[in-house]
């Protein structure tokens, strides 16, 4: 009988822990909003020339990042003094969106906890992540890393129901494969679509799809690499026009669009130009929806 009463006041104070994680606020920052690679310099500081890189906080103590481009790096550095748990998950392992990790700091750190999620394609789970620093690509190999990274195999949405993050994925339309995720917590839901080519050549998922992943969300980030002059030599190449994350935006009921994963020749002026004319063309439409095209240190509460 003892041993029922201590599980069931066990049971108790997780589900008051998990309920009062889920009454947070989700704090977004955005960190590396440029695609393909790196692009630094005088037309480009506005911004940002860093690779992906989004942080998702609930609170004080956990956070969510999503990709591990060139903009992992600063928040790194954020991150450095802070007792938080970390959670690490790549949409996908193309260059851009793992080659921040290994200046990551809290890698450094002794006694660090960092969750990381191997992509997988099919039955094969790829390990990019630490494949990179094989003392050949990246001078510090894994063996020499003090904190505990900790390689979480079981499913995701799993996992990280237990630390409060409600997370369901969608195959997204992108050479090599990729994947799109939707984040909930407390009633609030943020979509992250980054390389996804929305009308392809050919796709694992069609238009209705990703309108019914987005459907109602409050915060959708969305691949808009590629303007009208960019296409048709660009079809197939994985990524989405600014005129179709907007339809997507649109036809989801999204509240706020940001247009993220910058062409890394787009220049500011270039992105402040995309920025009026998609805001215009909005309100000529009568769309009732917030559209922000992403810039390093931008950040948004849900």
């Amino acid at each position: 009988m003892l041993w029922k009463r201590l599980s069931w006041v066990n049971m108790v104070m997780i589900i008051v822990c998990e309920d009062n994680i889920m009454k947070q606020k989700m704090k977004v920052k955005f960190w590396g909003v440029r695609g393909s690679i790196p692009s630094p310099g005088m037309l480009t500081s506005k911004y940002g020339g860093n690779t992906p890189c989004v942080s998702i906080h609930l609170g004080e103590d956990k956070t969510l990042i999503l990709d591990a481009g060139t903009g992992i790096r600063q928040l790194g550095k954020e991150l450095e003094p802070v007792l938080t748990d970390i959670f690490l998950i790549v949409t996908h392992i193309h260059w851009d969106h793992i080659q921040g990790f290994p200046f990551f700091a809290p890698l450094f750190q002794k006694d660090r906890v960092i969750y990381v999620f191997p992509y997988q394609r099919g039955e094969t789970m790829f390990n990019s992540l630490f494949v990179q620093m094989d003392g050949a690509h990246f001078p510090v190999t894994m063996d020499h890393i003090p904190s505990k990274c900790c390689l979480v195999t079981e499913d995701i949405t799993v996992f990280m129901r237990q630390h409060g993050f409600y997370i369901t994925r969608i195959t997204n339309n992108h050479p090599g494969g990729a994947y799109g995720f939707r984040v909930e917590n407390n009633g609030r839901s943020v979509v992250y679509i980054t390389d996804n080519e929305l009308f392809p050549p050919g796709g694992e998922n069609s238009w209705n799809s990703f309108v019914d992943f987005c459907r109602d969300a409050d915060l959708l980030i969305h691949d808009a690499q590629y303007t009208e002059q960019d296409m048709p030599y660009k079809h197939g190449w994985g990524h989405s026009l600014v005129e179709q994350a907007v339809g997507l935006a649109a036809s989801a009921g999204v509240k706020h669009l940001v247009l993220f994963h910058h062409d890394p020749d787009r220049t500011d002026d270039e992105l402040d130009l995309i920025q009026e004319r998609t805001s215009r063309e909005i309100g000529e439409r009568g769309l009732d929806i917030r559209c922000s095209v992403a810039y390093e240190g931008l950040e948004l509460e849900l």
